[in-house]
């Protein structure tokens, strides 16, 4: 089966590079109209959809509908799945480094490199094992329910934290977390393997 893993479009927050992990905003204007330009890319990259994933928040829901709206796919499924959110910053949520700095919490993240993760929030791994189960569980749950060798994409429309623990759990090609780092509606497509478990073939998808 195939994969797509596309991250939501930019919302004001992204754009001040603000750490957004709870904050329920809605895309901006431009991200709205950008992605209405990449959507017929999108879909055909996609080609059939065996199912649309999101995360519940509106910035994911939104992209979902503007690249895949319901009524060219009333008849694929679309699950929400809260696991998949982004991270807990915790103290730091909606909040930028010229915001945090001179903050003495925020110095000792940068000073341990964030190993003991966000104040108030979530560590990394923990972040990272939350992303994975869920994904695993969408995964096996629609795999199952799926004709093996049918031409079928599973579409993850997540943030961009989801992407990269995906993708540094399960990509054949090793590369470390952040080298799976993706733009506000850009991806990765791959193929996932039913035999292993393994994405094979990844590709970051660009927008223009």
């Amino acid at each position: 089966m195939k994969l797509l893993l596309i991250r939501h479009g930019a919302t004001p927050g992204n754009l001040e590079k603000r750490y957004v992990g709870r904050t329920d905003e809605s895309l901006t204007q431009e991200s709205l109209e950008t992605l209405g330009k990449e959507a017929k890319k999108i879909r055909k990259l996609a080609g059939k959809p065996a199912a649309i994933i999101t995360s519940p928040m509106k910035r994911c829901l939104e992209t979902a509908e503007i690249l895949f709206p319901e009524k060219l796919y009333e008849h694929v499924p679309r699950i929400q799945k809260a696991g998949l959110s982004e991270c807990d910053f915790g103290t730091f949520e909606y909040k930028n480094y010229l915001e945090l700095s001179g903050d003495a919490e925020y110095q000792h993240f940068i000073d341990t490199l964030g190993r003991e993760g966000f104040p108030g929030g979530e560590t990394t791994e923990a972040f990272k094992a939350r992303t994975v189960e869920a994904f695993q569980e969408v995964w096996k749950a629609i795999s199952s329910q799926t004709e093996q060798g049918a031409d079928r994409t599973l579409v993850f429309v997540v943030h961009g934290g989801t992407i990269m623990a995906v993708m540094e759990a399960f990509s054949e090609e090793k590369k470390s977390y952040y080298d799976w780092q993706v733009g506000n509606g850009e991806g990765v497509l791959g193929k996932m393997d039913a035999s292993d478990g393994q994405i094979r073939n990844a590709r970051i998808i660009k927008a223009k």
